[in-house]
């Protein structure tokens, strides 16, 4: 065997180790590692029919596309998140992801505490106890217009109201939140400006249960709101949500789901106000693979079919699909923003 060929194979293998090192791919294309994905739900648990299950969703797209290795760990109380996103980080994870702004604090201090292990929130950044974006470069923060999302049921309720197609037509709908934090107050904020923008006259009652797991605390604030004339009510409050849409069934008016598609929750619910949480978990996953994690933000919105409207338990009306086509196609164009701020 000649020099030059020995030098051939030297130079081959070196470029073979380069790879190896950097994660790269084999000849046949198939990754050269098995990439480790940690969930830590907030204590709305994968139960919640909402944003947890999203977020569950999305890693389960993400390890039949990408065969990487994914847990979950559910989180019973607040104290529970800092073991829980240590436990994954301490084990060398890719990437930790933690699911909801309640996880805020607990992703500021691990995310410190481990700057080699990559971090993704949903709906908000690792913060210090004062709620300070610590920017750290190995965080990445997954956020949403909500509003978007709540504009687009807003019309509907509103639309419903001023063409007397509700149960009561008083112009009296609600919004019950969980608890008041940004998320919720967006969504709300979209819903309320745009149910006023289709019947002026609206009442729009907002109420918080202070809570996100208890459908019972939900149930009471809707009946109050029922019986302040409320005949569309929007559930902006996970697990504890659900008991909204099952007041507004046991009182025969009509209710609006949130986050995922939530039709099957109850018979009255007639629309759900979608937030893509499954498409931002899996986006942060593929970044991963991809070598493509960069730090600081992304927003998913309307404008990137990150966010939208599902009409659930309803025939739609032709001139109110017209009206929210009108509306979407106008927010994705950006001559119409809906508020972050409740008005």
């Amino acid at each position: 065997m000649g020099h030059k060929r020995l030098r051939f194979l030297g130079v081959v293998a070196a470029a073979m180790v380069f790879a190896l090192a950097c994660g790269g791919t084999t000849g046949g294309g198939t990754p050269t590692k098995t990439y480790k994905i940690g969930l830590v739900t907030d204590v709305g648990g994968l139960n919640d029919k909402s944003f947890n299950h999203l977020a569950d969703v999305g890693l389960e797209k993400a390890k039949t596309d990408f065969k990487i290795q994914g847990d979950v760990k559910e989180s019973k109380s607040g104290d529970e998140y800092v073991p829980n996103l240590t436990d994954f980080a301490t084990k060398g994870y890719d990437l930790v992801i933690g699911v909801g702004f309640l996880m805020q604090e607990a992703v500021g201090t691990v995310s410190g505490q481990f700057p080699n292990v990559h971090f993704a929130i949903i709906d908000g950044a690792g913060t210090d106890a004062k709620g300070n974006d610590l920017k750290h470069s190995n965080v990445v923060s997954l956020f949403f217009k909500e509003q978007d999302a709540g504009a687009m049921v807003g019309v509907i309720a509103g639309w419903m109201e001023k063409n007397g197609k509700a149960k009561k037509n008083k112009h009296v709908i609600g919004a019950v939140g969980g608890v008041s934090i940004p998320p919720v107050n967006h969504y709300i904020a979209g819903y309320k400006w745009a149910a006023k923008m289709e019947d002026s006259s609206i009442d729009v009652k907002v109420g918080y249960s202070n809570n996100f797991t208890d459908p019972a605390k939900c149930k009471g604030v809707a009946q109050s709101q029922i019986n302040a004339g409320a005949d569309i009510l929007f559930q902006v409050a996970g697990g504890c949500g659900l008991g909204v849409l099952q007041a507004a069934g046991q009182a025969s008016v009509y209710s609006i789901g949130v986050d995922a598609d939530q039709k099957d929750a109850d018979p009255s619910v007639i629309a759900s106000a979608l937030k893509k949480v499954d498409v931002a978990t899996y986006t942060a996953i593929k970044n991963i693979v991809n070598n493509q994690f960069t730090s600081g933000a992304l927003t998913f919105s309307i404008a990137n079919e990150g966010a939208g409207y599902a009409v659930d338990n309803l025939d739609l009306p032709a001139e109110l699909k017209a009206e929210l086509d009108k509306i979407q196609g106008q927010i994705k164009a950006g001559t119409l923003i809906p508020p972050a701020d409740i008005p």
